[in-house]
């Protein structure tokens, strides 16, 4: 099997095209360096009140569930980026979702994030959980829930369910 390859008129040594590489190294750069604060959760004092307590994060209880070498591939980080603001915000909707293999087989997983908001249910954690169930369904992929939470976020209550009004 040969490959094709494609020709390009695209000049790699122009100012354009030296410019437009930057700014793609610079968006990049930029987007690794939000997942990096998203992935702090509530931040340095909340992941460390956890420690104090002789509690792992989300992430911590993940990383020692996964087969030793295998990757988690992480779903949804930027689910409810820049929402809930006026309550001190929701990184990645306060819950980690996605897939790992754990014993050998590939599997959903679903983590509360008890450094945001003691793991408590936002309305796009709601969203986010109930899809990540939804791909794990479709795909005939079975689901591991890490549980830690508070429950519902309370000033937000009637937003969590509201489909079911």
């Amino acid at each position: 099997m040969s490959a094709s390859v494609l020709k390009t008129s695209a000049n790699r040594k122009s100012p354009e095209f030296e410019k437009n590489s930057r700014r793609i190294v610079d968006l990049l750069t930029k987007i690794k360096n939000e997942e990096e604060q998203i992935r702090q959760g509530g931040g340095a004092k909340a992941i460390d009140s956890q420690h104090k307590k002789g509690r792992l994060t989300a992430r911590e209880r993940i990383a020692k569930l996964i087969d030793p070498g295998s990757q988690f591939f992480e779903l949804g980080i930027y689910a409810a980026y820049e929402m809930y603001e006026e309550w001190g915000g929701a990184p990645s909707a306060g819950t980690v979702t996605g897939l790992a293999k754990v014993c050998g087989r590939t599997f959903m997983l679903i983590a509360n994030d008890a450094t945001v908001k003691a793991g408590a249910f936002f309305p796009m954690t709601a969203k986010k959980v109930i899809r990540a169930q939804n791909i794990a369904i479709e795909n005939r992929v079975p689901t591991i829930y890490l549980v830690d939470s508070a429950g519902v976020f309370l000033p937000l209550q009637e937003d969590v369910f509201s489909r079911y009004r």
